[in-house]
């Protein structure tokens, strides 16, 4: 699907949304503009209307493949509210683990299937820097904007 943040590519099995990649080829063979299942047509829409800011939840069924540990980390992803962030050591935090962790934590954001649905680009170092983001830095920090968050570069023009 086109996106203000390049061509995403939506990936369904077994009725639940498994991935979103992005820099999606634009050959037209994505599920959802060769007809797709229900899942993928539902989360095209959800995925538009959240783009275009009437969106602030998703509720579509979630199939993330990982290990029992990203799935933690990616269940506290899910917890995340819109317009809100959070760092890799309070995540490890909330999941009872101690401070040195946050790189695993973070390892595990890397590794999320399902970006945006799952938000990770909620994640940002300790520090309040836009680290790493499997779409790039950039898309973050279009993420954020969208949903509010200054970025660095928002906040440093206040000043």
């Amino acid at each position: 699907m086109a996106s203000p943040i390049g061509r995403l590519e939506l990936i369904e099995a077994h009725g639940a949304l498994t991935g979103i990649r992005f820099d999606a080829p634009a050959d037209g063979t994505a599920g959802h503009e060769r007809g797709g299942s229900p899942v993928l047509t539902a989360a095209h829409r959800q995925l538009s209307e959240y783009f275009e800011g009437r969106r602030r939840e998703f509720d579509l069924p979630l199939r993330p493949a990982g290990t029992e540990f990203q799935r933690r980390v990616w269940d506290v992803l899910a917890t995340l509210p819109w317009g809100a962030t959070t760092t890799y050591g309070e995540i490890a935090n909330r999941l009872g683990l101690p401070p040195g962790a946050s790189r695993a934590v973070g390892a595990a954001n890397g590794a999320n299937p399902i970006p945006i649905v799952l938000p990770c680009h909620r994640v940002i170092g300790s520090d309040g820097t836009l680290t790493g983001y499997a779409g790039g830095v950039e898309r973050k920090a279009m993420l954020l904007r969208l949903e509010g968050v200054a970025s660095e570069a928002d906040q440093a023009s206040l000043f």
